[in-house]
């Protein structure tokens, strides 16, 4: 009998629950649907909170999805954990009818010959085929010990923990970590040596009223394994954009990495203030070359051609110049950015690549800098693309975000990302554990420079440098194809180091041997 009253009592708590929730939405003027239907009409909402989670683990194929594909984040989280990363039963890709698609050439009889019995060795050591800053003197000039870096990803758009793992990462894998505009913060002090980039905010080399600080420069780089500097003039995501970073989000260990008070807005302004011209900023990377003597480099997005145009006809004429480029492509990511700069503002990266290599390549000048890519160049097909073009290195952002935990939630914007990556969240951070997770970001990086030897190999190359446009076509319908070198109007050799860098990688690669072991010694700074 008592449960007997006791289930009454419930369901009339839960009918009166109801009628309260009908009568609410039968009152409020803010949502019409739940006018017409109360109650029910929830549903509609519940499902559109939950529909991107849906259609992820639910309805989506292997291919559909975007950023990355369902079958691009499994070898993404195969490989960083050291699985079986390949597939089965051939490809899901509609290869016939899919234009636009690009194809490798392989070479029956190539240049390089393997091994007979190939190393079992997970990593594959890949060195830069150029010296960055060599052609131009700087006395930290060196041979970056891996093609593969991690991009610019700052400490406030990610948690410490996630930095803490990438520099971990960064540092077992042999690699560089490009700081973000975030400044240097006690997370990056892991081992990983740093490129650290200046934005437009000046964050870590700032004084107090917001303005470049040399002194603070030098102060910073002398007390941290900074390799190189990097200008940030654009991202692919959101070129010509500055930024806000809420003064909730400003945290005591934030406001120290960049320079600013705790609590209050960080505002990043959309342009640099040292400098208003093409002319005026390489007069600011010489100063910036000679007084700290690292390799100073630009990143950017690409639009409007006439600055590119202007920049090497004045490195052609002028003699001042930077050590190297970083092209980041419109597909990029970012925390948080206007929906039409993310869909539709900047050049996608071969495009955008591809003018640019073609601009210094014109001036004579494309085998005195160092190229990077960046924007989904993290999978071994797009990153082969960019080294036939003439990137000589490329870094990874999402994809090594993928690599320590990340699900493609998209909640980067929103402080809750549910991995504890792309969030200041102390909750939600706290599930990173920083030293398992830098195992991965390592494995990935290692598994994908694998990868990209193996592509190099069997394009009868010793090293993905060496893979040239003549080497890649694409598809421009059923029954026919155009090779890369057309598709972006390159002349014969471009996209290649010079014979100097040629000639030594190859030495590099067969002297030693690219399985394992440390990285080759010209990796060392060189003078």
């Amino acid at each position: 009998m008592a449960t007997m009253r006791r289930r009454s009592r419930l369901a009339g708590a839960g009918l009166s629950a109801l009628a309260a929730v009908a009568a609410r939405d039968l009152l409020q003027r803010e949502h019409t649907l739940l006018r017409n239907f109360p109650v029910i009409g929830h549903a509609r909402y519940l499902l559109e909170s939950i529909g991107p989670e849906l259609r992820q683990y639910l309805v989506a194929g292997n291919n559909e999805e975007r950023p990355f594909t369902r079958d691009q984040r499994r070898w993404v989280y195969a490989s960083a954990k050291k699985e079986n990363n390949y597939f089965g039963f051939g490809t899901d890709n509609d290869l016939e009818y899919t234009a636009g698609y690009p194809v490798i050439n392989h070479r029956t009889f190539g240049r390089a010959v393997p091994p007979s019995s190939p190393a079992s060795a997970h990593d594959v050591r890949l060195p830069s085929a150029k010296v960055l800053g060599g052609p131009r003197g700087r006395a930290g000039a060196f041979r970056p010990a891996s093609v593969v870096n991690i991009s610019a990803m700052s400490f406030g758009s990610l948690s410490g923990a996630a930095v803490e793992a990438l520099n971990r990462g960064a540092a077992l894998a042999g690699c560089l970590q490009n700081t973000g505009e975030g400044g240097v913060a006690v997370h990056h002090r892991h081992g990983g040596e740093l490129v650290f980039q200046i934005g437009t905010a000046y964050f870590g080399c700032r004084d107090d009223h917001g303005r470049f600080d040399l002194a603070r420069l030098k102060d910073l780089v002398a007390g941290a394994p900074v390799r190189a500097l990097e200008i940030k003039l654009s991202q692919g995501a959101k070129p010509g954009l500055g930024g806000v970073l809420p003064g909730v989000k400003v945290s005591a260990e934030i406001a120290a990495a960049r320079g600013v008070p705790e609590g209050v807005d960080c505002v990043s302004p959309s342009r640099h203030a040292e400098f208003s011209d093409t002319d005026s900023l390489l007069d600011w990377v010489e100063l910036l070359a000679a007084e700290t003597g690292l390799p100073v480099g630009i990143k950017s997005a690409v639009g409007d051609m006439a600055f590119w145009h202007e920049l090497t006809d004045l490195m052609a004429t002028t003699g001042r110049g930077v050590d190297f480029v970083t092209v980041d492509g419109g597909e990029g990511g970012t925390g948080a950015a206007p929906l039409i700069f993310t869909d539709s503002v900047s050049l996608p990266f071969q495009l955008g690549f591809a003018r640019v290599y073609s601009a210094f390549a014109r001036a004579g000048l494309h085998e005195q800098v160092t190229f990077v890519g960046a924007g989904k160049l993290g999978l071994p097909d797009n990153a082969t693309i960019a080294f036939a073009l003439g990137c000589d290195m490329v870094n990874v952002g999402r994809e090594a975000m993928l690599a320590i935990g990340c699900i493609q939630a998209q909640k980067c914007h929103a402080d809750t990302c549910p991995t504890g990556v792309a969030t200041q969240n102390p909750w939600l951070a706290h599930g990173l554990d920083p030293r398992l997770k830098s195992v991965r970001a390592a494995n990935y990086i290692e598994t994908l420079r694998r990868d990209l030897f193996k592509v190099a190999e069997a394009c009868g190359v010793e090293h993905p440098g060496l893979i040239d446009v003549s080497s890649v076509e694409v598809l421009t319908g059923r029954t026919a194809s155009t090779p890369l070198r057309e598709v972006y109007g390159y002349d014969p050799g471009w996209g290649l180091p010079s014979a100097a860098d040629r000639e030594e990688i190859v030495r590099l690669m067969t002297s030693r041997g690219p399985q394992g072991g440390a990285a080759p010694e010209s990796a060392d700074a060189v003078g």
